[in-house]
């Protein structure tokens, strides 16, 4: 008797959880289910987390002194230490390498056949080694397209079209996911009408769309018949969580603590030690027994010096190193002090250290009407 008691009760058990399973989750606010086409339709997905981009690391945000680290000794009172708070966010690993840009070049070139001046305004100026009084035309001609410097970072890229890169950098990754997820099918030849998100939120993309894979539309409105389980089909939203954010540039303050990376130096909610560079210490070469001596930077060590003495080089690169080299930092990131210098999304001002937020500082904002 108990058996058979105890047989109902689990298929009563077993019954309810499939029950559970089977029902939609109700709005807390208004009691109404999520995902129901009787409802209405109001989607609310699983969710989990935003998928890492390639290349990204992801920095764990804080309060740091953002600032002058040592003495003014010029008096010119532009870098005045300040606390402010940064957000967490994702960086690159490392600089944009010449073959990251060539890929970029390339694309650019393939996809706007007709407007050849969208090609030609992605271009570095390789002019940028050409000096009077030094033979650097090597490094003009061959520096960035040739494959022994393809790891080497990118150089002559102005503000615009490091922006512009980004740009095409998020809708190549967001492309590249909804083929991933089979909402597109792989179309390379785009000729002058490009897949771009803003494009495709607003529904102006209809190229290599998989009819199969599209999403289906619980709005009742959107049925192709009278009968409200014949659902219509809808694009990707950003409330689905599948499309990545826009790449951008860092703020200067971001910058500056990224390549601090001072999460090394952090002990029970203190941090220990301020740093100089993204490294502790005053000193620019590596103390640890295993590599004492080497240099922990690309820089010019003296007036004169570029790269150190034959059989003995310092820093083993005459002009820039390839983007891993060295050590990096506590975050993972390479190259944070020396090499080549980075653009950030601010602009600069000299009483920006007077008048700023405490938290994410950033100068260059521009509002517009979103449309």
């Amino acid at each position: 008797m108990k058996q058979i008691r105890l047989s109902i009760l689990l298929i009563i058990l077993i019954t309810t959880v499939l029950f559970t399973s089977c029902s939609y989750e109700r709005s807390s606010t208004t009691g109404w289910e999520f995902n129901s086409v009787g409802n209405g339709g109001f989607e609310k997905k699983a969710y989990e987390e935003q998928e890492t981009g390639p290349g990204l690391i992801l920095i764990e945000g804080g309060q740091f002194t953002m600032g002058r680290t040592e003495q003014d000794v010029m008096y010119e009172n532009h870098n005045t230490p300040r606390t402010v708070t940064v957000s967490s966010f994702y960086l690159d690993e490392t600089e944009i390498t010449n073959h990251q840009w060539c890929e970029y070049l390339y694309w650019t070139g393939r996809t706007f056949t007709d407007f050849p001046m969208i090609y030609k305004k992605a271009l570095p100026d390789t002019l940028v080694w050409r000096e009077k009084l030094a033979y650097n035309e090597p490094y003009v001609e061959y520096y960035l397209r040739h494959p022994s410097y393809r790891d080497y970072p990118v150089v002559g890229v102005n503000w615009l079209q490091a922006n512009n890169f980004c740009a095409w950098r998020t809708d190549r990754v967001n492309e590249y996911i909804l083929i991933r997820e089979g909402i597109l099918v792989l179309n390379p030849n785009q000729q002058n009408n490009p897949f771009t998100t803003d494009a495709y939120f607003a529904g102006q993309y209809e190229e290599g769309l998989n009819e199969a894979g599209q999403m289906p539309d619980l709005n009742p409105a959107a049925a192709s018949g009278d009968r409200a389980r014949d659902m219509g089909t809808r694009h990707v939203r950003m409330e689905d969580g599948i499309l990545l954010p826009r790449y951008r540039l860092p703020t200067e303050a971001e910058w500056e603590f990224a390549a601090y990376g001072l999460i090394g130096n952090t002990v029970d909610g203190r941090i220990t030690e301020r740093r100089l560079y993204p490294w502790n210490g005053h000193y620019v070469r590596n103390p640890d027994d295993q590599w004492q001596g080497s240099m922990m930077a690309n820089f010019v060590r003296g007036r004169g010096d570029y790269m150190g003495i034959a059989g003995n080089l310092n820093d083993n690169a005459d002009v820039t190193a390839p983007v891993i080299s060295y050590w990096p930092n506590d975050y993972g990131l390479y190259n944070m002090a020396g090499n080549v210098s980075e653009w950030v999304m601010d602009v600069y001002r000299a009483n920006s250290t007077e008048d700023f937020d405490e938290f994410r500082p950033f100068r260059g904002n521009v509002f517009k009407t979103k449309v």
